[in-house]
C-alpha cells in the first residue's frame, strides 16, 4: 500500500491524482455526510472532507490521507447530488443562464497534523433549453455529480465561463493538493 490514500471512491479524484503522478492507494470512507445547516458552503465541504479523511487516517496513521467534498450553491442554496429527475430539472434550471459557487474543499491528514483548505470557483452557464436540460437528465450522468452536472462530461456544453480551478469543479484542485504535500513533507521538491 502507498504512503498515500484517497479516500474517496469518485472515479474523478482518481484520474486527478493519478494526473499529477502520485503513487496513492484509494479507501472510501464511510462517514455520516449531514452537517449543520449553521454552516457556511466553505465550512460544509472542510467538515466534510476532514470527516472522510480522519475515519481512514484512524486506520493508517501513519500514512497521509486526502479527503475531499464538494457541493454548488446558488443563491446561498447547496445544491447536493438529485435523488430523481424532477431535482435534477429543478438545479438545472437554477443554474440556466446564471452563475453559481462550486465549493470543494480538502483535509490532508498524517497523524496528529491536519491541514484544512478550499476553493472556491464560479462557473456561469449559458441560457439553457428544457430540451437541453431533458436530453441532458436522460443520459444519466446528472446522477452522481453536486449540482446536477459534470464539468468533465457532457455538462461541459452548458458552461460560459468559469473563474477559479477548474480542477476543484471537477472534484479536487490538485495543484493545490500538490503544494500542501510538499509543505507537508510528503513530497520532496527537488
Amino acid at each position: 500500500m502507498s504512503n498515500l490514500i484517497l479516500a474517496s471512491q469518485s472515479p474523478r479524484r482518481k484520474e486527478l491524482l493519478a494526473q499529477i503522478q502520485l503513487s496513492f492507494s484509494v479507501m472510501s470512507s464511510n462517514v455520516d455526510e449531514s452537517f449543520s445547516s449553521d454552516l457556511m458552503p466553505h465550512e460544509v465541504v472542510m467538515y466534510l472532507a476532514q470527516k472522510k479523511a480522519k475515519e481512514v487516517s484512524n486506520q493508517y496513521p501513519t500514512h497521509y490521507v486526502i479527503g475531499s467534498d464538494t457541493v454548488v450553491t446558488k443563491d446561498g442554496k447547496i445544491l447536493g447530488k438529485p435523488g430523481s429527475k424532477e431535482e435534477a430539472k429543478e438545479m438545472l434550471s437554477m443554474l440556466s443562464g446564471s452563475a453559481h459557487e462550486v465549493y470543494t474543499g480538502v483535509a490532508i491528514v498524517h497523524g496528529e497534523v491536519e491541514k484544512l483548505f478550499y476553493e472556491k470557483t464560479d462557473v456561469t452557464f449559458w441560457e439553457l433549453s428544457s430540451k437541453e436540460i431533458d436530453d441532458y437528465i436522460a443520459s444519466e450522468e446528472p446522477f452522481d455529480k453536486a449540482g446536477s452536472y459534470g464539468i468533465q462530461g457532457i455538462g461541459a456544453k452548458f458552461v460560459k465561463e468559469i473563474k477559479g480551478d477548474y480542477f476543484s469543479v471537477v472534484g479536487l484542485p490538485i495543484s493545490r493538493v500538490n503544494r500542501v504535500l510538499l509543505e507537508m513533507g510528503y513530497l520532496q521538491s527537488e
